[in-house]
């Protein structure tokens, strides 16, 4: 590159970082004067406007599962753009059935699906009809849903409400009315002083108790991530989401799944709660079911459910409209997103990816600023620490070190940012699950590097899928 050009390319970077300044407001950050401007991306790379390429060790937001660049769902994009851009699901439209059939296959079993935009909107969703059910069965006082503190289930007023995340929380209370919290699942930290594997998932127990001092007469549903993910990357025990299930079937308490992150071959299977066989009453999804190439989210809701609301009456429908959910162009890309993802095996290569990059973190293990390593399907934790025995949350500036080491050598991941005070220690990665083998390499070598525990640049066994 010639001088002139050089600066031809400053100039421009400059003017659009000006009006960056002026005019755009960037998401949960603090004011940034010289955020990283991207403009491409491929397979699990971006390119930023300077031309350094960086491996997306975060999937975007835990969401392009796919990668980067995928022309051929562009391709279905403006093909539907081509036939119909636009028509709402007060009546129908192919590309939407076509999508609620195949997510019921993903499903494995029978679900009525209603199409929004987002995570926040698919739980804000479930909320209304989980309350709506019971109110149309003689149970109007089933009112009150049930989360965990550290889940994160969405940011507006209602999903908020049920996220148990308090920095989250800051400057926007109160809240919506009718929802309470439970500790998390989290063997690290056990909030009832047990050690893993000698208790009595106390941790599930506490729904059950939370059920009964709400009065099982006032309480609707509970919503859980398979695993909280953005509140630290907290893995359950195994039985912990069976035993859920038996909990609300005892109290007639709808079990709700959010796997807005967890869907879509996160876990190594399609859902999450695949993971753990359980058959919730209601699912959440967003994220990966278009890999982000469109805005588009779901909730799943059972076929007994819907029934309820097939009544006579002037008020026994969903009275509930989303104009942009299920766009025709949204389904589009997520049904050719869905056709990826089995075509290219990405469900089990994610498995692959997860445990690969296990494998090759274990130096990790032994550091003494890193307490524990949590991993589910390809989405992966690690805990921070300033001393391994008193476990006490490792500072914002040690995290901050190694983000930026990251960085500087071309790997973005990321950390649980505004969640809980004092608690932000856990970096996270979830690399695009078509992530090759050398870049797994290269993920693990550069987190070894970073932290000072680099095992040189083995290759990894090939996965053949």
């Amino acid at each position: 590159m010639g001088v002139n050009e050089a600066a031809g390319d400053t100039e421009a970077k400059e003017a659009l970082l000006e009006k960056d300044r002026k005019y755009l407001w960037h998401h949960i950050s603090p004011h940034n004067e010289n955020p990283m401007i991207i403009v491409s991306g491929e397979g699990s790379w971006i390119t930023d406007i300077e031309g350094n390429r960086y491996l997306d060790g975060m999937s975007g937001l835990w969401c392009v599962n796919v990668g980067h660049g995928r022309t051929e769902i562009a391709d279905a994009a403006a093909e539907q753009m081509k036939t119909i851009a636009y028509s709402t699901l007060i009546q129908s439209h192919v590309p939407a059935i076509e999508l609620a059939a195949k997510l019921n296959e993903w499903l494995e079993g029978e679900y009525r699906i209603f199409f929004s935009n987002s995570g926040s909107d698919a739980n804000e969703v479930a909320f209304k009809i989980g309350r709506q059910y019971h109110h149309q069965r003689g149970k109007a006082s089933k009112h009150k849903y049930i989360s965990r503190h550290r889940a994160y289930h969405g940011n507006s007023m209602g999903a908020l409400s049920a996220t148990g995340q308090a920095q989250r929380k800051l400057k926007y209370e109160p809240l919506g009315a009718g929802f309470t919290h439970v500790p998390p699942p989290y063997c690290y930290r056990c909030p009832f002083g047990q050690k893993r594997g000698a208790c009595e998932t106390q941790c599930a127990q506490a729904y059950e108790d939370a059920i009964i001092w709400e009065g099982p007469d006032s309480v609707a549903g509970i919503i859980v991530e398979p695993v909280i993910t953005g509140g630290g990357m907290i893995v359950p025990p195994d039985d912990y989401l069976s035993k859920l299930r038996q909990i609300c079937d005892k109290h007639d308490v709808l079990l709700i799944v959010d796997e807005v992150i967890c869907g879509f071959g996160r876990s190594g299977q399609r859902f999450g709660h695949l993971n753990f066989g359980v058959r919730p009453d209601m699912v959440t999804m967003a994220k990966g079911l278009t890999s982000a190439y469109s805005p588009l989210s779901a909730t799943a809701v059972s076929a007994e459910m819907y029934d309820s609301f097939k009544e006579s009456g002037p008020d026994s429908h969903f009275r509930h409209v989303n104009t942009f959910g299920g766009n025709p162009v949204s389904c589009a890309v997520a049904l050719k997103n869905i056709e990826i993802l089995e075509r290219e095996n990405l469900v089990s290569r994610s498995a692959f990816i997860g445990k690969e990059l296990l494998n090759r973190m274990k130096p990790l293990q032994s550091h003494p600023h890193v307490g524990e390593i949590r991993i589910f399907g390809s989405a992966i934790g690690i805990e921070m620490v300033e001393d391994k025995q008193t476990k006490e949350p490792a500072s914002a500036a040690r995290v901050t070190a190694i983000l930026a080491g990251c960085k500087q050598r071309g790997l973005l991941i990321g950390k649980n940012g505004d969640t809980v005070p004092g608690f932000m220690n856990i970096l996270t990665l979830s690399p695009p699950l078509s992530t090759t083998d050398d870049e797994i390499v290269f993920i693990a070598d550069t987190l070894l590097q970073v932290f000072g525990r680099s095992e040189g640049d083995e290759r990894v066994e090939k996965h053949e899928h």
